[in-house]
């Protein structure tokens, strides 16, 4: 049975991919433990990104789900929309700044 669960964050799609490529094709528990453990903003969301997808996976399955056989299959990101701001620059004019989303 396949979970899915998405989510929209204010950084950068490779600054996610670094994480994500640490924990793809491991155990549910392995990856828990690692981002629980690492210094970047993308692991918070991730992390909570995951345990959505359990406890999705939990509504949807019987009574007899067993959440310590879970491994994550795929996980990917792609870029999301971007936020087009102005920043004053010298002689007066305004330089365009792109925050990107994933």
């Amino acid at each position: 049975m396949e979970s899915t669960a998405t989510t929209t964050i204010r950084q950068s799609s490779k600054k996610v991919r670094f994480v994500l490529d640490e924990i793809r094709n491991s155990n549910i528990n392995d990856a828990l433990a690692k981002l629980s453990f690492m210094n970047k903003k993308a692991a918070t969301h991730i992390h909570k990104t995951i345990t959505s997808a359990i406890n999705n996976m939990q509504q949807q399955a019987e009574a007899d789900f067993d959440g310590d056989n879970l491994f994550i299959k795929k996980a990917y990101v792609d870029q999301g929309p971007t936020m087009k701001r102005f920043r004053p620059a010298a002689m007066g004019r305004a330089v365009r700044i792109l925050k990107r989303t994933s």
